[in-house]
Order: structure tokens, then sequence, then C-alpha cells
């Protein structure tokens, strides 16, 4: 039997996917450098509305809060033994909102990087990765998980380590790769190669794509740069570019430009389509009316990308291959 987030694929052209997690919580009242991960068990009634928030503006699926909820984030938090219990929790509180949403809606168990450096260039060996990871997916597929699904990842040793441990939990997986340096991941991956990567892993994903970064506008160009691939493509980007504003984060990116967002994006291929940072309920409603009401077209240019939404934050995609318009001004970027 064809796991949810399979189904759907098949019977729907495109997904809406949540938004963001951090914003939402800072929101609520977390404070920086806590591990919002801790409030799976500290205050479930606040991951319920985040989680309902979601559901409630027209989300298809929506990811755990378990972002950082393996051993060695955790650890920085003197919470490494916590790791089956926090992330039970946050896939258990999410099916409970999935499961009285009445319609289908994906369980999706959020899994961060580990935030360590994978050999040869750092410490982690391949083998711990695949032990961290395989603990934490096994504690969402405890909780109900529908599928895993890890994200804002930047390194290809990274990827293919959760991989290996999602197989070992015998789970389904989608996953996405951050791409933030000037086209490139972190650790240097063009979008071609993600691609390349993700067709190849011995245990391939559901979907692949990418999520966070810069913002919407360059979150586009590495979608148009994947290709054509077999894949279903993920779009996660953020609600516009993060400004300090009275001595908090605040993202420029309106539900209006958001709602456009999610059209070039569909347009451009991407088949589930959701916010990262910065994006708000309000965003997500807005997108989804736009998703629902506007017909699909052709794949955006560049050009047409940086009318709509603003300029590239880099001339190059990463690859040496396409050179972005000139920045243009924000239509409708601000309230």
């Amino acid at each position: 039997m064809a796991d949810l987030l399979t189904r759907l694929l098949g019977e729907r052209d495109w997904l809406l996917a949540d938004g963001a997690t951090g914003t939402t919580l800072f929101n609520m009242g977390l404070s920086a450098g806590d591990a919002p991960e801790l409030w799976n068990a500290d205050h479930p009634d606040r991951i319920r509305e985040l989680y309902r928030g979601a559901v409630e503006a027209g989300s298809d699926l929506f990811l755990t809060n378990s972002f950082g909820a393996n051993a060695a984030r955790l650890k920085l938090h003197d919470a490494q033994g916590r790791v089956g219990e926090l992330n039970r929790l946050a896939a258990e509180i999410g099916r409970e909102i999935a499961d009285a949403a009445g319609r289908p809606v994906v369980v999706a168990g959020s899994v961060g990087p580990t935030g360590e450096i994978m050999a040869p260039m750092g410490a982690l060996s391949h083998e711990d990765a695949v032990e961290i990871f395989h603990e934490q997916a096994e504690g969402l597929k405890a909780g109900g998980a529908d599928v895993l699904w890890v994200e804002t990842i930047s390194a290809g040793e990274e990827m293919k380590a959760a991989a290996e441990a999602f197989a070992l939990a015998e789970m389904p997986w989608a996953g996405t790769m951050s791409f933030d340096t000037a086209g490139r991941t972190m650790m240097g991956l063009t979008a071609p190669q993600v691609a390349r990567l993700m067709a190849r892993l011995p245990n391939p994903p559901i979907a692949f794509g990418a999520n966070c970064g810069v913002g919407a506008s360059d979150l586009l160009r590495t979608v148009l740069g994947f290709g054509d691939v077999t894949l279903p493509v993920i779009a996660k980007g953020n609600a516009g570019i993060p400004k300090y504003v009275d001595g908090h984060i605040h993202y420029d990116g309106t539900p209006e430009l958001m709602a456009d967002y999610a059209i070039l994006a569909r347009d451009a291929g991407a088949r589930i389509i959701g916010g990262c940072c910065g994006t708000t309920p309000d965003h997500l409603r807005k997108m989804r009316a736009a998703l629902e009401g506007r017909p699909k077209g052709p794949p955006p240019s560049l050009d047409e990308i940086a009318t709509r939404l603003g300029g590239f934050s880099s001339e190059s995609d990463g690859t040496g291959e396409t050179k972005a318009p000139e920045r243009r001004g924000r239509r409708r970027a601000r309230a």
C-alpha cells in the first residue's frame, strides 16, 4: 500500500506544504537559544496550535517540530537522552491534528542536519551520522509520522547518511537542501549536482528540492536549475529577505508576494510548494487561493521571477552558466 504522500502526488498536480516553524514559535514566546523541540513535552498545546494553523490555512502536509531533535544538537541542551521521546511526541501531536482535519493531511517528520561537519573535512563519520539519523527516524516512526522529511542539508555526504538511516527505519522520505551561497549549498553543491545525487541514491526519496536559502527568487532559480527530473520537486522558500526591525527578525515578503511565488514555483515544475522562514498561515492562505484560482502557465524566465519577486542575491546560479537579471525593486514586497 502506497504511503499517503505518494498517493496524494498521484492524485494531485500540486500539494501545499506548511510555513515556518521557528517564526511561529518565536511569536508564541520561544526565546532565542532555546530548543523548540523541548516544547513537545513542555508546551504541547502550542505545538498543536502550530500544526493546526498550517492545516486550517490549507496545507496538505506539515512538518513536525523536530528539526533539531537529534542527539548531536540536543546535546547542546543536555537533552541528548531524550531523542526518542521528543521525536515521538512531535509526531504524535501531529498525528492528532492530521487525523482531525477531515481530509488527508501528511505528517512529515522533520529531520534537520546534525550540526557537525562530516568526514573527511570534519570529525563526523558516515557510520555515526547514520546512527544519529536512525535514532531520530525511529522516534518519528513510533509517533505515527507518514514520511520523514530531511531539510536544510548542505552536504551530499550527510544526505547519503540520512537516506541510509531512513532505509534502516523502513520509512519513506523526502529531502531538501539549502542553496545559500551564490547558488550553491554551503558545501558547494549546485542544483544539477543535487538532482543527480538524489536520483542515484540506493534509497531515493519520494520527492526532493530546496528550502530556506536567501529568498524566494533565489530558490526558484534553483528549482529551474534542477532541470528535467523524474522525481517530484519541492519548493519551500523564505517569505522575503530577513531584516532587523525593533530588535526582531522580520521577513518582508507579503502574503501577496508569496502567492505570486507559489504560482511561479508551480509553473517552474514544483509539485510540493510551501514556505520556510517568515511564512505564516496568512501567507499560506493566499498561496492556496492562488494555486487553486490561477491557471498553470509556462516555466517562468529569470527576468520574470526578478520582476515579480525581486532580484537575485548573486549573478550566477552557481554553475557559471546562468547570469541573473539585475536586481529590481520588489513588487508588493512591503506591507
